[in-house]
């Protein structure tokens, strides 16, 4: 049974042909194309956490393709009325697919370790490998070949930042954290990454100059993410000399382009100036977040033989080899 909690539970190939599939579909619907691939497959959705992205992009993406999404929320009592296996053995008897966007990593492993249906991370605190994946899309677009460019993340060593850097490091992209110390991606999430990929090219520094001279991308998040509300004082106190705005961009080349997951607090962590700017990614980075559920749902499709590649290929799709 395959799943995704975090990028690493995908090889470099599994991962290009997850990106290839996402782009060809996003082709397609720019044709108003919509093949029907996964056609009476159901995707549950379990979330403790609120969401617009994640929730209405996956609800979308898999109503295009000819399936349907049910939504669970704090009403369906997981973890509350029984065992989480109890609760997933249920759940895979009605669903083909489900994603879980919870407060705890160790929630998610949970859920996939009973091995009976495919488990995709809608985001914990230890990752967000779904955005990853749009991140990458988004970057791929624009810069054609990524490897030997760098990103610079602006802000806190969180989820977002983690799954970066695991995602640069498996395209053979830099990956830069530009902030304060105290907020870095601690070591043990940086020999995470290093162990399958010894030779990545990650850095932690608060010196901004060193950090963005050489930037193809800048990327930055929200300095206190939801459960952090207490630290918000010390937090915006840290993280103020790194807003992004126009003064810190001229550090970086012209034509740097700009990433924000979102949602933005405008005027916090970046500038008006910053975000609607003609380099700004940041809007259709947040449209690829279907166009790449849609390539991993499929891929997940493909692994499990819920459908065929002669399927895709019918409708003139190149399936990656695995």
């Amino acid at each position: 049974m395959r799943h995704l909690l975090s990028l690493l539970d995908v090889s470099q190939l599994e991962l290009q042909a997850i990106l290839e599939i996402s782009e060809q579909t996003k082709e397609l619907l720019s044709k108003n194309v919509r093949p029907a691939w996964l056609q009476r497959r159901v995707l549950a959705m379990l979330f403790e956490k609120q969401s617009l992205r994640t929730r209405v992009s996956f609800d979308a993406g898999i109503a295009q393709l000819g399936g349907s999404a049910m939504f669970l929320g704090h009403e369906v009592g997981w973890q509350k009325r029984e065992k989480s296996s109890d609760f997933i053995r249920v759940l895979s008897q009605y669903a083909d697919f489900v994603v879980c966007r919870a407060k705890s990593h160790d929630s998610v492993v949970e859920l996939a370790e009973i091995n009976c249906i495919p488990v995709i991370n809608g985001l914990t605190d230890k990752c967000h490998p779904c955005q990853a994946l749009a991140d990458l899309m988004t970057i791929r677009s624009v810069l054609g070949d990524v490897r030997d460019k760098q990103v610079t993340f602006v802000g806190d060593g969180n989820n977002v930042a983690y799954s970066l850097a695991i995602a640069c490091a498996m395209v053979g992209m830099r990956f830069r954290l530009l902030g304060p110390a105290e907020y870095f991606m601690p070591d043990s999430l940086v020999t995470e990454i290093l162990a399958p990929y010894p030779d990545s090219d990650i850095d932690q520094t608060s010196n901004i100059a060193k950090a963005m001279r050489e930037a193809d991308v800048v990327y930055t998040d929200v300095w206190t993410s939801m459960g952090q509300e207490a630290e918000e004082a010390a937090r915006i106190e840290a993280f103020s000399p790194f807003q992004l705005n126009g003064q810190l961009m001229s550090c970086a080349s012209k034509g740097c382009k700009i990433l924000h997951c979102l949602p933005a607090r405008r005027g916090q962590e970046i500038t008006d100036e910053v975000i609607d700017s003609p380099d700004s990614l940041v809007f259709e980075q947040a449209g690829n977040r279907m166009h790449a559920q849609k390539g991993l749902l499929i891929w997940l499709a493909l692994q499990h033989g819920q459908i065929s590649p002669e399927t895709l290929t019918g409708d003139g799709v190149r399936v990656p080899a695995k």
